[in-house]
């Protein structure tokens, strides 16, 4: 009985296998191996429609605040603002663009496949990047801010609530020939790609050192890029002093997509200091050379909404263990902000903040559902930003009056936790000085941003130095170098 039922066996599996085997043989593929985890590597680039959307997006954005928020004219605009993009369309005589000076607002691009890009100038705002299927006809229906200037002439006040300051000679104890060379070390860069707009230094409160490029004046409003970071997280901090938001509550919103009713999201245990040590755990996005091409890419440069994506990514990791630098994360962050602000979160940053110390010249940029893109989009000047480091060099106080508690200083200045073994040099959403740097003193900390934004905070020294560039290519302006440089010119 087993010989006969052997083969009958046998034969059920051979007409299992059979038309397998002849498809596979008729096309040749019975001598190709399964390939590797290794080998299964795409060389087409999926995200090329995008990239090339975000691209235009980019130019019409750079031009369009270069333009109506830098004063800057569009030889300068393509010169050195476009000096970040590696194919910008056109050139500043002509090209596929239009500027509308009335309206305030740029086109980029023809109709080829690749949908115009457009951005618009806002009132109190800077310029907002439109969708792809918007056009000039909806520039009225984009958010604006209207509340009126701070009065007074801030050429008659005083710095650093104003912008006179008093022609007097430099404190004996600084050197001025190493402070000259501390500027020049600056300004006079080898690598072309290393372009300083602005330097400023403020020691015991005072200017002591104010230097501008050809083509840029005091008033001159260049992006933060990432230095708004910073920024948000002094709000937001504000916000924990007064017990609105809680730094180890969880950020209190839901997650994308939402899980079923009655299931437990894991994401729904990140919490705010989770987010603003860049250690919420969520899939990262824009370092995985995808940021020109979604993430955050989409909401700064294409009209997508800012606080969409950002809730819909997966947890990866234990919230708090893992540093991973995400725009994303600073956007949780804002978007917990907004929910304990309610009605107030459109007018919070100049009432808190901005109008207290004088920022004048400060525009919290917003995409076009009216939430602040404050992972970057900030256009202010120099001055600005240095009354901003006076602000945290004063431990909190301005003319006595507290408005960031000494506890959310220290936060903000202790490494994440996650930093611990890879060498301490982030904190609360300011880059702290790494343990293998011994040139600097320990107690420096500042604000970062792209194309080499700068504000850097001594406290030991009684220091601020504020550096804007529009850096490009490899870039690699290092902001401790600076402070090495500076601190030759000033007092042991």
């Amino acid at each position: 009985m087993s010989s006969i039922n052997k083969p009958a066996s046998l034969s059920r599996a051979t007409r299992c296998r059979r038309p397998v085997v002849a498809l596979a043989t008729t096309f040749g593929l019975l001598a190709l191996a399964a390939p590797s985890l290794a080998q299964q590597q795409s060389t087409f680039d999926y995200w090329q429609y995008n990239r090339e959307m975000i691209q235009r997006g980019l130019q019409a954005i750079f031009t369009c605040n270069g333009l109506f928020v830098s004063n800057r004219t569009l030889e300068q605009v393509f010169e050195q603002e476009l000096a970040y993009l590696p194919d910008p369309v056109g050139t500043a005589n002509s090209g596929a663009y239009v500027v509308d000076r009335e309206r305030r607002a740029v086109a980029i691009g023809r109709p080829d496949g690749v949908p115009v890009m457009r951005a618009a100038f806002r009132e109190g705002i800077s310029c907002i990047a439109l969708a792809p299927d918007q056009t000039f006809d909806d520039i009225d229906s984009l958010p604006e801010l209207g509340a009126p200037p701070l009065t007074g002439d801030p050429a008659r006040i005083a710095w650093p609530d104003g912008d006179m300051v008093e022609d007097a000679p430099l404190p004996a104890v600084i050197d001025q020939v190493a402070l000259d060379a501390a500027s020049d070390w600056a300004f006079d860069r080898e690598s072309p790609e290393q372009v300083t707009l602005s330097l400023l230094v403020v020691h015991g409160g005072r200017i002591v050192h104010e230097r501008y490029a050809p083509g840029v004046t005091m008033q001159t409003r260049t992006r933060t890029w990432s230095t708004a970071k910073s920024i948000a997280s002094t709000l937001i901090g504000m916000l924990v002093d007064q017990g609105r938001i809680s730094l180890d509550a969880p950020l209190g919103f839901p997650f994308l997509p939402e899980v079923a009713a009655g299931e437990h999201d894991p994401r729904s245990n990140i919490t705010l200091r989770n987010v603003l040590n860049m250690s919420s755990g969520l899939y990262p996005i824009d370092n995985t050379n995808l940021e020109l091409a979604t993430g955050s890419g989409m909401a700064y440069w294409a009209g997508e909404s800012s606080i969409e994506q950002m809730r819909h990514r997966g947890l990866i990791r234990q919230p708090g263990t893992y540093w991973d630098y995400e725009n994303y994360d600073t956007l949780l962050a804002v978007y917990a902000m907004k929910n304990a602000l309610g009605d107030g979160y459109h007018e919070f940053p100049r009432r808190a903040l901005f109008d207290r110390i004088g920022m004048r010249n400060t525009l919290v940029g917003m995409d076009r559902f009216g939430d602040f893109i404050f992972s970057s989009q900030i256009y202010t000047n120099a001055r600005d930003l240095a009354r901003f480091g006076l602000l945290y060099l004063q431990g909190g106080v301005w003319h006595g009056e507290r408005l960031i508690s000494e506890e959310w200083i220290d936060f903000v200045r202790t490494p994440a936790p996650s930093l611990t073994d890879s060498g301490n040099y982030y904190g609360g959403q300011f880059w702290l000085v790494p343990d293998d740097r011994t040139d600097v003193p320990k107690d420096a900390y500042a604000t970062v941003g792209n194309r080499g934004q700068y504000v850097i905070i001594v406290p030991s020294h009684d220091l601020v130095i504020v550096r804007r560039g529009l850096d490009y290519g490899a870039q690699g302006f290092d902001r401790w170098d600076l402070t090495r440089e500076v601190l030759k010119a000033m007092p042991n």
